[in-house]
This record gives C-alpha cells, structure tokens and sequence, in this order.
C-alpha cells in the first residue's frame, strides 16, 4: 500500500507523505544541546506531535528521550499531590525502559528506576517535592542526558497540582548544578505556560507570574513555506508521474493556506482523493488533471464546505470568548487596521488560536481558508438572525391581529379576519 496524505494524528514516515523537517529538527537540536526548557505552542493540528514523535528519533542516538502524553492522563488523576505524582511516575518508568539504548541497558539508572518502581509497589504517598527526589537520582545514574518531552500539556492546564508540578521543574533547573536534573524539558499544546496561568488564576497579580518563567524563548517556524510542499510534492511526483507543475500547484496552495500544516495536507489528500478519484473514490478526472493550479481551487470549495476539527475548534472558540469574536468581526467587515501587539490579551489569544498572526505590524486573519471560512460562518449567522427577526415581527402582528379578532359579545370581526389571510399571503 502506497504512501497518503495524513490529516488524523501524527504523519508517519513510510505511510504518509511529508515535508522535510531536518532543518527544524537541526534548530531545536541546538537547544537541547544548551540545556534550554522550552514549550513549543502552536495552534490546533499544527504539527506538533509529528514534530515531537521526529525529535525523538532524532535524538536518540545522543540521549536518553522520555516522551510523554497527558492525553492519557484522565482529570482524575490531577486532583491532588499524591495522585498525579504516582500516575507520573508509572508513565516515566514506562517510557524509561522502552526502546534500545534506553535505560533498560544501563545497571546504574535501572537501580534508579527501581528505587522508584519500589515506591510504587509500595502503596504509600509520594508528594511531587519525593517524586523529584527519585528523577534526580535517574538523571544523576543516567550515562546519557535525559530530555523529557510532554504532548498535549494542555489536558492539564485547570488544574492547580500541574502548576505545581512545573515549579518543581522550575527549581530543579535553577538548582542543577548542586542536583542532578533533565538536561532539557520540551513541553508541546496550543497553550504556552502563561495561557495555562490564566485559566488557573485570572486575577492580575498571578497572571504574568509563571512558575515556569525559566523557559527559553521557541521561534523555530512550524508553518510550511512554498518549497517544504515543493518537496513534498516531489516525493508524490516520483510516486505517480503525473506531469504536474510542481511549483506551480505548491505555489498556489500556500497562497490559500499561508503554510498552515493541516489546511496544507487537506487540500493535498482532497485533491488525490476527491477530484483525482483516488483511493475510495468511485469518480474522478484523474490524477493528470487533478494536479494543476485549478485542481486547487476546486479542493479548497470542498474544504470549504465540509465539517472537520480544525474549523469546529475555531467555531468553538469564538463562542466561548466574545472578544475574540469581536475582533474577528472588525477585521472581517469594518476593515479596521488593528495594530499588532503581543501584550494585548485578545490579540495573543487569537494568535494562539491560529485565527491571526502578524503582518508588518498589523494583526492580519491567518489565511486565506480562514478568512473566506470565517466571513461565510458570520454572514449566515447574520441572515438566520434577520430571517427570525422577519419571521417574529410577522408573528406579533400576526397575534396582535387574531387577539382583537372578538369584540366583547364574541362575534368575529371579519374584515380583521381577511387582513390575517392577506397579511400571510403579503398584502395587506
């Protein structure tokens, strides 16, 4: 079975088609070579786990990864100390013995790892401040540095003990050259750490005041540029032959989607699966015609037009936070410039979201894909709010009708009652 383009879940090598992600892989390396905690937040299906899952094979070789999901941690697990730092623990053990060159393979951090699988058998409490007793003994046993990478930060970001977890982490790494500690920790979610901050505590004495303020800086672009989808097209190219433009066609696809990873792979699988008539499709013009710059377009109608988690959490989204769609609204159809600033609450959290970014200045709607998909949503919006607005100012002057339809003997007046049929029929 030949390679796809994936859209659900983390793209694999050998089952999807991808870009290259050696030059990111090289310039996050750097920062684990420091030693920098850092989080990599980025918008819903950005890539993040794909570009997690490559890290850790990346790095492997040089040191000992623990990748981590708090998916799979369920809410429960995050009501107090003693719960979270036992759950934490099973996982790290874990993820700790997996994989060659793991610590399987080294007697020093297997006793470590012991000492902890001990305390786990054990059934006692183990608060976070024990629990970070035992990593720092892995990581003092450990031949190779330790990277602790954790997807999904997000699944914890209401919960008091996660923000206590991150100071632990906070003072380990300032106090690392007196205790052993992770040479580095990657912590990947829409949310950066401040985010989750707010959701905690939103008053405005703790809102700046992370416990996780430690973190270098991330600017690594996640987004796919013109020649990452060249490429990637190359390798569908060399696959099936389809004569494409490949310029051309990568060209046209990041003018509609600015580089967002999803919307990229999107548009790729509808027009392989959907116009070209690939797998699962009955009809199709073929992958010859399919491939070019108007086979594009007519993905991106499609796109358009379909139900996908991506445009369901943006929806979402503007239904929970009013001024993040008030401010979609004014760069929709007011056509206010809208100056660009980090610090403004709105703007950061719209740029979080993926609804924005900065263009010289000024907050710009992401996409192309997003503006038309956003302009659609509020102009039906808007002509379902004046369709029932007709309809209930009918059926009050329907109703003010009919209530004086008796005349206080009961008898009908009918020259009212024929207004009622000529006003339903629209004349009067």
């Amino acid at each position: 079975m030949g390679r796809k383009f994936n859209v659900n879940g983390d793209c694999k090598p050998g089952l999807h088609y991808m870009v290259n992600m050696d030059t990111r892989l090289r310039e996050i390396r750097k920062m684990v070579d420091n030693g920098d905690y850092f989080t990599i937040n980025r918008a819903r299906q950005y890539g993040k786990t794909t570009m997690l899952r490559a890290l850790g094979r990346f790095l492997e070789k040089d040191y000992l990864v623990i990748s981590m999901d708090f998916q799979v941690i369920s809410t429960s697990k995050f009501r107090d100390e003693n719960t979270f730092s036992l759950t934490f623990a099973e996982l790290f053990v874990k993820e700790a013995e997996k994989g060659k060159g793991g610590a399987a393979g080294q007697k020093a951090v297997g006793e470590a790892l012991g000492s902890l699988k001990q305390a786990l058998q054990s059934s006692r409490a183990i608060e976070l401040f024990e629990l970070f007793g035992y990593l720092s003994g892995i990581c003092r046993e450990s031949e190779k540095p330790i990277v602790l990478m954790i997807d999904e930060v997000d699944s914890a970001s209401n919960n008091q003990v996660f923000l206590d977890f991150l100071a632990q982490l906070r003072r380990q790494y300032i106090g690392r050259d007196q205790e052993a500690a992770f040479w580095s920790v990657i912590l990947a979610g829409v949310c950066d750490i401040k985010n989750i901050r707010y959701k905690i505590r939103p008053d405005g004495v703790h809102r700046y005041n992370s416990p996780w303020n430690i973190a270098a800086d991330f600017l690594v672009d996640m987004s796919f540029s013109g020649e990452d989808i060249a490429g990637m097209l190359e390798e569908y190219e060399g696959d099936y032959a389809t004569g494409m433009d490949i310029r051309a066609v990568a060209g046209e696809i990041y003018n509609y989607t600015s580089g967002y990873p999803f919307l990229v792979s999107r548009i790729c699988k509808l027009i392989d699966e959907r116009i070209a008539g690939g797998a699962g499709s009955k009809e199709g013009i073929g992958r010859e015609k399919a491939w070019t710059k108007a086979g594009v377009p007519e993905a991106v109608k499609i796109l358009l037009m379909e139900r996908n988690t991506l445009f369901e959490s943006l929806v979402g989204k503007l239904d929970e936070m009013p001024g993040l769609r008030d401010l979609i609204y004014s760069l929709l159809f007011q056509g206010k410039g809208i100056l660009y600033h980090p610090l403004n609450k709105t703007i950061e959290t719209a740029e979080m979201f993926g609804f924005i970014r900065n263009s010289s200045g000024y907050a710009v709607i992401s996409n192309r894909i997003f503006e038309t998909f956003l302009y659609n949503l509020f102009l039906s919006e808007e002509a379902l709010a004046s369709d029932m607005y007709e309809t209930a100012l009918q059926d009050r002057n329907r109703a003010e009708i009919f209530s004086s339809l008796f005349e206080t003997d009961h008898q009908w007046d009918w020259k009212l009652l024929y207004r009622v049929k000529d006003a339903e029929s629209g004349t009067y």
